[in-house]
């Protein structure tokens, strides 16, 4: 008859579990869900002779803590599913970090079997471990493996029958020390008959930890929970006096004290000079005066190159996508004279969306690639170890750095990879403090709002109004941040900031090319996806219900007009009036419209007379009016009405896009906030582009360029001309309000998801886009209200709302009603 074992497969990530699980259990494999969450479960089988082995791979993680879901996946699986057995993957070069984890489920007083994996790589270091003497440190049997290579399956096979059967109890135990006598007292009032699932010293460690899990166990075995956990706040108090140390932060530095006396002992590996290095580098690196400067001049030069050289580079890619652009232009039905098809808007729409979002390529490929070489170097976690004192004193992590680089910290980033990279932060408050103030840094899509902006109402004080909105964001994000950690998310678990440091070494070029292409891809098939979807519904929402037929009558009425006073202008004799007789007018029109914009820009003579005699070539009859011979009068009157009935023609057009849009149901909402978004200077046209963003924030400029378009006679003028002549009753104060409430502007509909995904919460999505556009209106509604009951130009609203923001900034920084030192560890692989 065959035994059945069920086991847990643990071990940090990297370390190569999910390669040691293959290796044992080949095909036989069973993915689902853990019950009640989201994290994947993935059981596989196999069969050493008489026993059958279920092998249950856990989520990989650092420790048994209950600050991340993984963390308590894998720790409630061994609590409280029996596995008889834990087998622990350890990657051998890295051993002393590895050792953390394994201390962790040997205080479970669960029988652990140590795998050694990764040996080779482990050789080729000049490693030698002795694993007689590792496995007496350690109280439990140690194998070696290199599991990719399938070397070691035996051996590990065998060790799991042999465990399976004798189920012994492991005899390891970490001495604490001064802890020792608070672990005793506490462990005196479980009682076994109580707490016979679980070790009383272990469960008297975690309170001492102030573990949420531990204290969740008491609450709901103990009747007398209140008074254990008293005692171990009294207990904890006086540890902290005494000693200057919170019990979680010692217990931390002993562990790890631990695996270096254990490495010491077991390990005999020559001398890495990358280390010594890397220490002196870190010198100055990591210095308390000299880091920080450090840190401000790479995070400049990632901007630099990235933003600057990158917009450089989106020139030849732009034209490239237009010419692509007019290609496909090509293909859709033909213009309208004064309404274009439906299927030709859609498309034109969709495309000017498209080509919004693809020009970013290049700066994301090189923003990417600079973050692939600070991570590959080692610099990143220096970055983080660097910043954890400031960002803890707002409730934030060192490791919120990444995100908030990719969101934008300075300018120029994108909110998606920002909320994907959270994933790492291991502290569950400071987590979700991080995913909802990474909205409000400047990502790429605000910028051109910004350009505009301070183009068209800041023209004598463009750099400082750019280093404005630049670095606000930061000093509103930081208070923010501290604010929801002492309100909504106080309750969620905080962890100590430990943090391996590798060694510097140079970044190989085939890494860095690889992860700027995998996380560009990863942008372009997210947000274009979902952008190209989007886009079709905010041009419905922008074109429906549409113009009555007694509207478009009226506006075909004008066109009619138009052309009857066209042809009184040429004249009845004109040699042409035959030619452009009744359709014919309008076929002209399309083809001297389509025959500008074809020309427009073009420098080289010789390109200009190519494309006139393409076009001559397509309509013969019209050959002649493009560019009237000397001596044609007839043909130079044409050309001399034909200015005006095409500047009436646009007007028509114009007219009649604004209004649909007036009319359509975005617009109708529009008007329906301008009640609220009166006090923030905002109309209804602001109101449509700003509803309009949430798709995505490009949208933004590209609304407010079909809103306010040009009037008669000022086609070629850019867009913050045209703000300024459209928008005549703005000011500075005005833009001011708009660029603020935009560097507020809630999470697009790309980063929600994002940010749903990440929670796996609706709830925190929706929170995420409901604060922040409380937040938005309320302080663009401040600035511009107040600043105009006080008599403030744009300028002088713009740097009393700067010194604030700092003042805030400061102060809430200062205010620290919890002090709790936090645990920083400096690792190195053994």
């Amino acid at each position: 008859m065959k035994r059945k074992a069920l086991v847990a497969l643990a071990g940090q990530p990297n370390c190569g579990k999910s390669t040691v699980f293959n290796m044992l259990t080949g095909a036989r494999q069973h993915v689902a869900n853990y019950p009640g969450v989201t994290v994947e479960k993935k059981s596989g089988f196999f069969a050493v002779d008489e026993t059958k082995v279920e092998l249950v791979d856990l989520p990989g993680t650092y420790s048994l803590s209950s600050y991340s879901l993984e963390e308590r996946v894998a720790r409630d699986f061994l609590i409280h599913d029996h596995p008889v057995l834990a087998v622990n993957v350890i990657e051998a070069p890295n051993l002393r970090r590895s050792l953390s984890l394994t201390f962790q489920i040997l205080e479970l007083e669960l029988p652990t079997l140590v795998v050694l994996n990764m040996m080779d790589m482990a050789d080729k270091r000049g490693m030698t471990i002795d694993i007689g003497r590792l496995a007496e440190k350690l109280g439990a049997p140690v194998v070696t493996a290199t599991a990719r290579k399938g070397q070691g399956r035996e051996e590990v096979a065998q060790t799991i029958k042999r465990m399976a059967a004798a189920e012994d109890v492991p005899s390891f135990r970490i001495d604490y020390g001064p802890l020792e006598y608070a672990i005793g007292k506490i462990e005196e009032l479980l009682p076994r008959e109580t707490f016979f699932f679980l070790p009383r010293r272990w469960l008297a460690i975690k309170l001492l930890e102030e573990d949420a899990g531990a204290l969740h166990i008491i609450r709901e075995h103990a009747s007398d929970a209140e008074q254990i956990l008293e005692v171990v706040r009294r207990l904890s108090a006086e540890f902290r006096k005494e000693n200057g140390e919170i019990p979680e932060s010692y217990m931390a530095y002993r562990r790890h004290a631990l695996a270096g006396e254990i490495v010491a002992a077991c390990v005999d590996s020559p001398k890495d000079s990358r280390y010594a290095l890397s220490d002196r580098i870190d010198a100055v690196v990591c210095n308390k005066f000299a880091g920080p400067l450090i840190l401000v001049a790479v995070i400049f030069l990632l901007y630099y190159l990235s933003i600057d050289v990158g917009y450089q580079l989106t020139g030849p890619l732009v034209n490239q996508l237009l010419a692509f652009k007019a290609m496909l232009s090509s293909l859709l039905p033909a213009p309208g004279i004064i309404e274009d098809p439906l299927f030709r808007s859609l498309g034109i729409w969709f495309m000017e969306s498209m080509v919004a979002l693809l020009t970013y390529i290049p700066i994301f490929l090189i923003l990417f690639a600079l973050i692939a070489v600070l991570e590959d170097s080692g610099y990143m976690p220096r970055m983080a170890f660097i910043l954890d004192k400031l960002f803890r004193n707002f409730g934030l992590h060192g490791q919120s750095t990444l995100p908030l680089i990719l969101a934008g910290v300075y300018m120029g980033g994108c909110c998606v990879p920002g909320v994907m990279a959270t994933k790492g932060i291991p502290d569950e408050r400071a987590r979700l403090a991080t995913i909802l103030i990474v909205p409000m840094m400047n990502c790429l899509a605000k910028v051109p709002l910004y350009v505009v902006l301070v183009a068209a109402f800041f023209p004598q004080d463009r750099t400082l109004a750019m280093f404005f909105i630049s670095t606000v964001t930061l000093f509103m994000a930081l208070p923010v941040a501290k604010v929801l950690t002492l309100t909504v998310l106080r309750k969620l678990d905080q962890a100590p900031f430990i943090m391996e440091m590798p060694a510097y070494h140079f970044p190989t070029l085939k890494v860095v090319a690889g992860r700027s292409i995998e996380r560009t891809w990863i942008f372009v098939k997210k947000i274009v996806s979902i952008v190209a979807a989007v886009s079709v519904i905010i041009f419905a929402l922008l074109q429906f219900p549409g113009l009555s037929e007694e509207r478009l009558t009226a506006y075909g009425e004008r066109w009619s007009k138009a052309t009857e006073e066209f042809r009184a202008k040429i004249g009845a004799d004109n040699a042409y009036q035959g030619l452009l007789a009744g359709e014919n007018l309008d076929r002209y029109v399309l083809f001297a419209d389509a025959y500008r914009q074809a020309t427009m820009g073009l420098s080289d003579q010789s390109a200009a007379d190519a494309v006139a005699a393409e076009y001559a070539a397509k309509e013969p009859g019209f050959a002649p009016l493009l560019k009237p011979a000397a001596g044609d009068k007839d043909a130079a009157a044409i050309r001399t009405a034909m200015r005006t009935l095409d500047n009436t023609r646009k007007t028509i057009r114009r007219e009649m896009k604004n209004e649909q849009l007036n009319a359509s149901f975005l617009g109708a909402l529009g008007e329906m906030l301008v009640p609220v978004t009166k006090y923030a200077g905002f109309d209804t046209k602001v109101n449509i582009s700003l509803l309009a963003a949430f798709a995505a924030k490009e949208s933004t400029v590209s609304t407010l360029g079909a809103l306010y378009t040009v009037s008669d006679g000022e086609k070629d003028a850019s867009l913050d001309q045209r703000l300024k002549t459209e928008m005549a009753g703005y000011t500075p104060l005005h833009a001011l309000a708009l660029m603020l409430f935009m560097a507020l502007y809630p999470p697009c509909l790309a980063t929600s998801i994002m940010v749903q995904l990440q929670t796996k919460s609706t709830k925190w999505m929706l929170f995420s886009i409901g604060y922040l556009m409380f937040l938005g209106i309320t302080v663009s509604s401040a600035v511009f209200t107040g600043a105009g009951l006080l008599g403030l130009s744009g300028m002088q609203a713009m740097w009393t709302f700067y010194g604030l923001a700092v003042l805030v900034t400061i102060i809430l920084g200062l205010y620290n009603p919890q002090p709790k030192p936090v645990a920083i560890l400096k690792e190195k692989p053994a």
